[in-house]
Protein backbone atom coordinates (compact mmCIF):
# COMPACT_ATOMS: atom_id res chain seq x y z
CA UNK A 1 0.00 0.00 0.00
CA UNK A 2 1.51 3.67 -0.71
CA UNK A 3 2.58 5.96 1.61
CA UNK A 4 2.57 8.39 -0.18
CA UNK A 5 -0.18 11.76 0.79
CA UNK A 6 -2.80 12.78 -1.59
CA UNK A 7 -3.95 15.84 -1.41
CA UNK A 8 -7.41 17.29 -2.00
CA UNK A 9 -5.88 19.60 -4.58
CA UNK A 10 -4.12 16.59 -6.20
CA UNK A 11 -7.61 14.51 -6.15
CA UNK A 12 -9.39 17.75 -7.34
CA UNK A 13 -6.80 17.88 -10.80
CA UNK A 14 -6.90 14.66 -11.69
CA UNK A 15 -10.73 14.88 -11.28
CA UNK A 16 -11.06 18.15 -13.86
CA UNK A 17 -8.00 15.88 -16.09
CA UNK A 18 -10.51 12.73 -16.26
CA UNK A 19 -13.52 13.14 -15.32
CA UNK A 20 -13.61 10.60 -12.76
CA UNK A 21 -15.46 10.48 -9.48
CA UNK A 22 -13.86 11.93 -6.22
CA UNK A 23 -13.46 8.49 -4.59
CA UNK A 24 -12.33 7.23 -7.33
CA UNK A 25 -9.36 9.59 -8.72
CA UNK A 26 -8.70 9.46 -4.87
CA UNK A 27 -7.79 5.64 -5.10
CA UNK A 28 -6.06 5.73 -8.57
CA UNK A 29 -3.55 8.21 -6.82
CA UNK A 30 -3.34 6.26 -3.52
CA UNK A 31 -2.40 2.69 -5.97
CA UNK A 32 -0.22 4.93 -7.99
CA UNK A 33 2.19 6.72 -5.49
CA UNK A 34 0.74 10.03 -6.56
CA UNK A 35 1.84 9.39 -10.36
CA UNK A 36 -0.46 11.46 -12.55
CA UNK A 37 -0.19 9.49 -15.87
CA UNK A 38 -0.25 6.06 -14.06
CA UNK A 39 -3.67 7.09 -12.03
CA UNK A 40 -4.81 7.52 -15.34
CA UNK A 41 -3.68 4.72 -16.69
CA UNK A 42 -5.54 3.01 -13.34
CA UNK A 43 -8.73 4.20 -13.95
CA UNK A 44 -8.89 3.14 -17.20
CA UNK A 45 -7.80 -0.13 -16.43
CA UNK A 46 -10.74 -0.33 -14.56
CA UNK A 47 -12.84 0.35 -17.52
CA UNK A 48 -13.44 4.53 -16.64
CA UNK A 49 -14.04 6.95 -19.56
CA UNK A 50 -11.62 9.22 -19.21
CA UNK A 51 -11.72 12.67 -20.37
CA UNK A 52 -9.60 13.30 -23.78
CA UNK A 53 -7.28 15.77 -24.69
CA UNK A 54 -6.10 16.56 -20.82
CA UNK A 55 -3.51 18.64 -21.96
CA UNK A 56 -5.77 21.23 -23.42
CA UNK A 57 -7.52 21.83 -19.63
CA UNK A 58 -4.39 23.17 -17.98
CA UNK A 59 -3.90 25.93 -20.98
CA UNK A 60 -1.98 28.72 -20.19
CA UNK A 61 -2.72 31.55 -22.46
CA UNK A 62 -1.50 33.11 -26.02
CA UNK A 63 -2.43 32.58 -29.36
CA UNK A 64 -1.82 29.53 -32.10
CA UNK A 65 -1.21 30.82 -35.87
CA UNK A 66 -1.02 28.94 -38.87
CA UNK A 67 -0.36 30.19 -42.61
CA UNK A 68 0.63 28.95 -45.53
CA UNK A 69 2.83 29.57 -48.67
CA UNK A 70 1.17 31.18 -51.68
CA UNK A 71 1.64 28.53 -53.31
CA UNK A 72 0.56 25.79 -50.30
CA UNK A 73 3.49 23.88 -50.10
CA UNK A 74 5.31 25.20 -46.96
CA UNK A 75 3.47 26.10 -43.81
CA UNK A 76 4.57 27.08 -40.67
CA UNK A 77 2.82 27.12 -37.01
CA UNK A 78 3.90 29.55 -34.34
CA UNK A 79 2.33 29.50 -30.59
CA UNK A 80 3.06 33.12 -28.68
CA UNK A 81 2.45 32.72 -25.33
CA UNK A 82 0.94 35.56 -22.93
CA UNK A 83 0.26 34.92 -18.74
CA UNK A 84 -3.67 35.98 -19.58
CA UNK A 85 -6.68 35.95 -21.31
CA UNK A 86 -7.09 39.50 -21.49
CA UNK A 87 -3.47 39.82 -23.32
CA UNK A 88 -4.27 37.10 -25.77
CA UNK A 89 -7.45 38.59 -26.83
CA UNK A 90 -5.71 42.06 -27.47
CA UNK A 91 -5.68 43.28 -30.95
CA UNK A 92 -2.42 44.43 -30.82
CA UNK A 93 -0.95 41.36 -29.54
CA UNK A 94 -2.91 38.77 -32.14
CA UNK A 95 -1.31 41.32 -34.79
CA UNK A 96 2.07 41.12 -33.13
CA UNK A 97 1.77 37.28 -33.16
CA UNK A 98 0.79 37.01 -37.07
CA UNK A 99 3.91 39.65 -37.91
CA UNK A 100 6.00 37.18 -36.24
CA UNK A 101 4.44 34.22 -38.51
CA UNK A 102 5.21 36.28 -41.26
CA UNK A 103 9.14 36.47 -40.81
CA UNK A 104 8.48 32.61 -39.83
CA UNK A 105 6.91 31.64 -43.47
CA UNK A 106 9.31 33.97 -45.39
CA UNK A 107 12.53 33.28 -44.21
CA UNK A 108 11.78 29.63 -43.51
CA UNK A 109 13.79 29.14 -40.23
CA UNK A 110 14.22 25.37 -39.27
CA UNK A 111 13.90 26.52 -34.99
CA UNK A 112 12.41 29.01 -32.28
CA UNK A 113 16.17 30.59 -31.80
CA UNK A 114 16.52 30.92 -35.56
CA UNK A 115 13.04 32.71 -35.34
CA UNK A 116 13.78 35.21 -32.57
CA UNK A 117 17.52 36.10 -34.72
CA UNK A 118 15.77 37.06 -37.52
CA UNK A 119 15.58 40.92 -38.51
CA UNK A 120 11.97 42.42 -37.62
CA UNK A 121 11.47 46.42 -37.81
CA UNK A 122 15.10 47.78 -37.31
CA UNK A 123 15.99 45.06 -34.51
CA UNK A 124 15.16 41.11 -33.98
CA UNK A 125 11.77 39.29 -33.32
CA UNK A 126 14.27 38.25 -29.89
CA UNK A 127 14.13 41.76 -29.47
CA UNK A 128 10.79 42.79 -30.09
CA UNK A 129 9.36 40.63 -27.47
CA UNK A 130 11.40 41.67 -24.83
CA UNK A 131 9.86 45.44 -25.73
CA UNK A 132 7.05 43.46 -25.98
CA UNK A 133 7.58 42.02 -22.01
CA UNK A 134 8.08 46.08 -21.00
CA UNK A 135 5.06 47.33 -22.70
CA UNK A 136 2.44 44.79 -21.59
CA UNK A 137 3.84 44.18 -18.45
CA UNK A 138 3.55 40.13 -18.90
CA UNK A 139 6.19 37.27 -19.87
CA UNK A 140 5.17 36.65 -23.68
CA UNK A 141 7.71 34.34 -25.89
CA UNK A 142 7.08 31.88 -28.26
CA UNK A 143 6.89 28.59 -27.21
CA UNK A 144 6.02 26.21 -30.49
CA UNK A 145 7.22 26.33 -33.84
CA UNK A 146 6.68 23.65 -36.18
CA UNK A 147 6.93 23.74 -40.22
CA UNK A 148 5.29 20.95 -42.72
CA UNK A 149 6.23 20.69 -46.41
CA UNK A 150 3.85 18.67 -48.89
CA UNK A 151 2.19 18.89 -52.24
CA UNK A 152 -0.18 20.66 -50.63
CA UNK A 153 -0.33 22.61 -47.56
CA UNK A 154 -3.61 23.62 -45.53
CA UNK A 155 -3.11 25.67 -42.58
CA UNK A 156 -6.81 26.48 -40.35
CA UNK A 157 -6.81 28.46 -37.06
CA UNK A 158 -9.84 27.16 -34.72
CA UNK A 159 -11.81 29.02 -31.68
CA UNK A 160 -10.06 32.53 -31.64
CA UNK A 161 -6.76 31.31 -32.30
CA UNK A 162 -6.80 28.62 -29.47
CA UNK A 163 -5.74 25.84 -31.92
CA UNK A 164 -3.56 26.16 -35.20
CA UNK A 165 -3.32 23.22 -37.68
CA UNK A 166 -1.09 22.48 -40.62
CA UNK A 167 -1.82 19.76 -42.92
CA UNK A 168 0.25 17.87 -45.48
CA UNK A 169 -1.71 16.10 -48.37
CA UNK A 170 -0.29 14.13 -51.43
CA UNK A 171 -1.37 16.02 -54.39
CA UNK A 172 -0.84 19.82 -55.89
CA UNK A 173 -3.39 22.42 -54.30
CA UNK A 174 -6.44 22.60 -56.28
CA UNK A 175 -9.55 24.80 -54.91
CA UNK A 176 -11.20 21.12 -54.18
CA UNK A 177 -8.21 19.71 -52.20
CA UNK A 178 -7.97 22.94 -50.28
CA UNK A 179 -11.28 22.83 -49.45
CA UNK A 180 -11.23 19.12 -48.73
CA UNK A 181 -7.54 20.05 -45.87
CA UNK A 182 -9.69 22.93 -44.42
CA UNK A 183 -12.47 20.11 -43.68
CA UNK A 184 -9.86 17.64 -42.49
CA UNK A 185 -8.19 20.20 -40.29
CA UNK A 186 -11.06 20.99 -38.58
CA UNK A 187 -11.52 17.40 -37.94
CA UNK A 188 -7.91 17.25 -36.43
CA UNK A 189 -8.74 20.60 -34.26
CA UNK A 190 -11.71 18.85 -32.72
CA UNK A 191 -10.98 15.24 -32.15
CA UNK A 192 -7.18 15.87 -31.89
CA UNK A 193 -5.55 12.04 -33.02
CA UNK A 194 -2.61 10.67 -32.47
CA UNK A 195 -1.52 10.41 -36.30
CA UNK A 196 -2.14 9.83 -39.63
CA UNK A 197 -2.67 5.72 -39.46
CA UNK A 198 -1.64 2.82 -36.85
CA UNK A 199 1.24 3.56 -38.57
CA UNK A 200 2.37 6.90 -37.23
CA UNK A 201 1.59 5.92 -33.69
CA UNK A 202 4.37 5.59 -31.65
CA UNK A 203 5.42 1.75 -29.89
CA UNK A 204 5.27 3.25 -27.03
CA UNK A 205 1.71 4.47 -27.42
CA UNK A 206 0.74 0.77 -28.73
CA UNK A 207 2.34 -1.27 -25.98
CA UNK A 208 0.44 1.28 -23.37
CA UNK A 209 -2.88 0.81 -24.96
CA UNK A 210 -2.43 -2.92 -25.07
CA UNK A 211 -1.18 -3.54 -21.91
CA UNK A 212 -4.72 -1.72 -20.72
CA UNK A 213 -6.69 -3.53 -22.99
CA UNK A 214 -4.98 -6.96 -21.79
CA UNK A 215 -5.79 -6.23 -18.40
CA UNK A 216 -8.90 -4.89 -18.91
CA UNK A 217 -9.92 -8.83 -20.91
CA UNK A 218 -8.57 -10.42 -17.74
CA UNK A 219 -10.92 -8.69 -15.33
CA UNK A 220 -13.25 -10.42 -17.69
CA UNK A 221 -12.02 -13.44 -16.91
CA UNK A 222 -10.78 -14.36 -20.24
CA UNK A 223 -7.55 -15.90 -20.79
CA UNK A 224 -5.65 -17.92 -23.84
CA UNK A 225 -6.04 -16.78 -27.21
CA UNK A 226 -9.29 -15.15 -26.73
CA UNK A 227 -7.99 -13.06 -24.92
CA UNK A 228 -5.26 -11.73 -27.07
CA UNK A 229 -7.78 -11.96 -29.77
CA UNK A 230 -10.08 -9.47 -27.52
CA UNK A 231 -7.85 -7.28 -26.63
CA UNK A 232 -6.36 -6.89 -30.44
CA UNK A 233 -10.23 -5.90 -31.18
CA UNK A 234 -9.68 -3.34 -28.52
CA UNK A 235 -6.56 -2.25 -29.84
CA UNK A 236 -7.77 -2.12 -33.69
CA UNK A 237 -11.04 0.38 -32.16
CA UNK A 238 -8.42 2.67 -30.11
CA UNK A 239 -6.73 3.19 -33.79
CA UNK A 240 -10.16 3.42 -35.48
CA UNK A 241 -10.89 5.76 -32.97
CA UNK A 242 -7.66 7.68 -32.18
CA UNK A 243 -6.22 8.21 -35.64
CA UNK A 244 -6.57 10.58 -38.39
CA UNK A 245 -7.72 8.53 -41.68
CA UNK A 246 -9.86 5.66 -40.15
CA UNK A 247 -12.10 8.16 -37.97
CA UNK A 248 -15.53 8.61 -38.49
CA UNK A 249 -15.76 11.89 -40.67
CA UNK A 250 -17.49 14.77 -38.82
CA UNK A 251 -19.19 16.18 -41.45
CA UNK A 252 -20.63 12.81 -42.51
CA UNK A 253 -20.17 9.69 -39.73
CA UNK A 254 -21.20 7.46 -42.94
CA UNK A 255 -17.53 8.00 -44.09
CA UNK A 256 -14.06 7.87 -43.06
CA UNK A 257 -11.86 10.57 -43.26
CA UNK A 258 -9.89 8.38 -45.88
CA UNK A 259 -12.90 7.73 -47.58
CA UNK A 260 -14.03 11.72 -47.70
CA UNK A 261 -10.41 12.50 -49.01
CA UNK A 262 -10.86 9.59 -51.86
CA UNK A 263 -14.21 10.79 -53.08
CA UNK A 264 -13.06 14.17 -53.33
CA UNK A 265 -9.82 12.96 -55.23
CA UNK A 266 -9.12 9.43 -56.48
CA UNK A 267 -5.64 8.32 -54.18
CA UNK A 268 -5.86 11.93 -52.08
CA UNK A 269 -4.46 11.43 -48.54
CA UNK A 270 -2.96 13.27 -45.46
CA UNK A 271 0.97 12.85 -45.55
CA UNK A 272 1.17 14.61 -41.83
CA UNK A 273 -0.71 17.13 -39.65
CA UNK A 274 0.70 19.41 -36.89
CA UNK A 275 -1.57 20.47 -34.27
CA UNK A 276 -0.78 23.04 -32.01
CA UNK A 277 -3.47 24.40 -28.75
CA UNK A 278 -2.71 27.29 -26.72
CA UNK A 279 -1.20 26.10 -23.98
CA UNK A 280 -0.57 22.38 -24.60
Amino acid sequence: MSTVTITAAEVNKLRQQTGAGMMDCRKALTESNGDFEAAIDYLRKKGQKVAANRSDRDAKEGVSIAKASADNTYGILVNLSSETDFVAKNAEFIAFANEIADIALASKVASIDDLKAQPMAGATVGEKLLENVAKIGEKIDIVRFEQVSAAAVVPYIHSNYRIGVLVGLNQPATDAIISAGKDVAMQIAAMNPLGVDADSVSADTIAREKAIAMEQVAAEGKTGDMAEKIAMGKLNKFFKENTLLPQAFVKDAGKTVGDYLKSVSAGLTVTTFVRAAVGA
